[in-house]
């Protein structure tokens, strides 16, 4: 079986077990429903014309319509690439002239940003969400035929394309295979011991690999049930769990600090929830403490990224509070291992990049076979994170050698939000660097030197960067300074940056 067939499967064992709740609207779908509407959605795109290797976007948030395009589309060969509807319109912009789809649905509330975007791109159709449930249901719930006997081997068809910004400061898109949907749903439900009987709710944004694959595509090829919101709310999301008796639940360290100071928490009883798991950004222990000591809820660490899955690493209940800040061992079908600069592997508890082989690796970058190149190594694919591993195979993240910081869970590079500094009239030099927070676990100051003669306030390039930026990219402070210390080769040195600034640093 191949990830094309995973929702037909499920539908064949368990037709009409309830498989998805969807908040927004209170609908309730089944399994045998839920396949019937992705054979709708590829038939009415084949209508289209969208056919194998095509490129099928959205742009709105979380809804059942991701769950009809993510597996109707692989049931044709084609693509689904989901945008992140938080970028701002250049950067969207970007992306679609990347990866350049045949469709695109929009939501409403979306609609002023794509008012923005469009000028600067070719869709063949842009289809209005409004639009979708009655097109939707004038195609054949059939299984769909694609026009043509696909070219590609199943397991190595692209089944979406994930973007990642990047170092460089452009976009890249991870080519997200079908093996690697398969081999995430196996190794995730073998590791962390999922069951038909687990609900999981989803808060976190579908364009993300967390929202498609920590628990959703689990979840449904094991046959449990899963829980749909549109967004996060702190109070509504903790009612949810404890209404719908939800038994695995992800997080963010910022969603579980702001679940934490809700007045729903006090009174929460989640004797029914199995275990509590953040990812996205480590998750300060003293946090994971208080979640122990008030609630008794078995509390873990994750650990993933796109290109590789958000499930890399495992630990049993026990381990989870004997080996706090440690994201576990590797998970079943999967290679690692901790190299130094030069590529050789470093002894027990030392630290080196993390390295991670196996079925559930991405197959490279789309359209980008130098960025390929650099992270896939002879199957490795190199992860740009700092890793000890301790005498009994635990790994801990420690740093990252990518110029990078996390803020509530989203990834933000430096060169990036550098490069739009510098388009300023007034700015000669800009170095990003992280402090932390706590709320966000991490913020971006911009350390800036302005051209001689210049005047520039920090509330005017904060302003600057938030027409070309996502919110969260925006530094959230600006530091003036004379001048940046710089390497022999040219790069600055924000270690030493940080040593200077020490004292405006602190969270």
């Amino acid at each position: 079986m191949d990830a094309v067939d995973l929702l037909t499967g499920r539908a064949r064992l368990t037709p009409e077990r309830e498989a998805l709740l969807e908040l927004e609207t209170g609908r309730h779908f089944s399994y045998a429903e839920l396949n019937a509407r992705a054979n709708r959605c590829a038939n009415w795109l084949m209508g289209l014309g969208v056919g194998e290797g095509d490129r099928v976007s959205i742009l709105a948030h979380n809804s059942v319509v991701y769950v009809d395009l993510f597996y109707g589309l692989a049931k044709i060969g084609a693509i689904f690439t989901p945008l992140n509807w938080r970028l701002a319109a250049p950067e969207l912009a970007y992306i679609l002239n990347d990866c350049t789809p045949s469709v695109l649905f929009v939501a409403p509330e979306f609609a002023n940003l794509w008012a923005e975007i469009a000028p600067a791109v070719t869709i063949p159709h842009v289809i209005p969400l409004t639009d979708y449930e009655t097109a939707l249901h004038k195609a054949p719930a059939i299984t769909p035929i694609p026009h043509s006997a696909l070219r590609t081997p199943h397991s190595e068809l692209p089944h979406c394309i994930l973007y990642t910004s990047g170092t460089t400061g452009k976009p890249k898109g991870a080519v997200i295979p079908q093996r690697q949907v398969l081999w995430n749903c196996i190794n995730t439900v073998i590791s962390w011991g999922l069951t038909e009987h687990d609900v999981s709710p989803i808060f976190t944004p579908m364009f993300h690999a967390g929202g498609l694959f920590a628990f959703l595509t689990p979840i449904f090829y094991v046959g449990g049930r899963i829980v749909l919101a549109k967004g996060f709310d702190a109070d509504e999301s903790l009612r949810v769990i404890l209404a719908e008796k939800c038994t695995v639940i992800l997080g963010v360290p910022t969603l579980f600090q702001m679940w934490q100071k809700s007045p729903v928490y006090a009174s929460a009883d989640f004797c029914h929830v199995r275990f509590f798991i953040s990812g996205g950004a480590p998750c300060p222990p003293p946090l994971i403490h208080r979640w122990r000591e008030e609630k008794g809820v078995v509390f873990r660490q994750g650990y993933g990224l796109t290109e590789v899955g958000p499930n890399c690493f495992s630990m049993t209940d026990e381990e989870s509070v004997r080996k706090t800040g440690s994201v576990g061992k590797p998970i079943f079908h999967s290679e690692m291992k901790l190299v130094d600069k030069q590529g050789n592997p470093v002894p027990v508890g030392e630290t080196g990049e993390l390295c991670i082989k196996g079925p559930h690796v991405c197959s490279g970058y789309w359209r980008n076979e130098g960025a390929t190149a650099v992270s896939l190594i002879n199957g490795w694919f190199h992860t740009g994170d700092m890793a000890r591993m301790d005498e009994e195979g635990f790994y801990t993240i420690v740093g990252r050698f990518k110029d990078m910081i996390i803020s509530g869970g989203e990834n933000v590079y430096a060169a990036e939000v550098e490069a739009v500094f510098r388009e300023h009239t007034a700015v000669a030099e800009a170095a990003l660097i992280g402090k932390p927070d706590p709320q966000w676990g991490e913020v971006g100051v911009m350390i800036t030197v302005l051209k001689p003669g210049c005047v520039a306030t920090p509330e005017e390039l904060r302003a600057f960067c938030q027409t070309r930026l996502a919110r969260y990219k925006v530094p959230k402070e600006v530091i003036f300074v004379d001048e940046l210390p710089y390497s022999p080769y040219g790069k600055v040195e924000k270690v030493k940056l940080k040593e200077r600034l020490a004292g405006l640093l602190v969270g």
